[in-house]
């Protein structure tokens, strides 16, 4: 059975990424708009991926005799400067939502929830990736500036990227 306070703390974190799965969303739709299909199918992922996410921590929630409680997300940007902009704003998302799991699994020790911590370091672990890949791609976007025809290539390299589910949920 969960601790009423690890219980809020769960599901506020359930609320995060159903919102990081909305600002995807978003960010797929931008850059669809500027001509970037290959980039936008990389953030349609992305968004599957947020979903899993929240879908791991709801099914946890109710694994532990827990209430899930689903909260309205917020507005989210629908606009940035250009393509590096999206990409930089992904990456300082990434890095909230790792300082939040942080939090959480470092509320989990402080309350010695043991199997919480346990079920916390599948993200822990993805959260390194996450932000692994987008400062790549951030760095790749840097390296070519301007260059159409660079810009072209790393659309259509992140357009081959396709959706797995979450390993918890395979």
């Amino acid at each position: 059975m969960l601790k009423k306070k690890i219980e809020d703390a769960l599901n506020a974190q359930i609320n995060a990424e159903m919102w990081s799965a909305y600002l995807y969303l978003s960010m797929a739709a931008y850059c669809h708009a500027q001509g970037q299909p290959g980039m936008g199918k990389w953030f349609e992922v992305q968004f599957k991926e947020e979903q899993d996410h929240a879908k791991i921590l709801f099914n946890y929630v109710i694994s532990r005799n827990g209430k899930v409680d689903l909260r309205p997300i917020e507005a989210v940007p629908t606009e940035w400067n250009n393509i590096l902009n999206v990409f930089e704003s992904s990456l300082r998302h990434e890095q909230t939502i790792t300082e939040s799991i942080n939090k959480l699994f470092a509320l989990c020790a402080e309350e010695n929830d043991y199997a919480t911590q346990s079920m916390l370091k599948w993200f822990i672990d993805e959260q390194v990736e996450e932000e692994e890949n987008v400062q790549t791609i951030i760095d790749n976007i840097k390296m070519i500036k301007d260059n159409g025809y660079g810009i072209y290539m790393i659309d259509k390299e992140l357009g081959q990227r396709a959706y797995k589910p979450a390993t918890p949920l395979a």
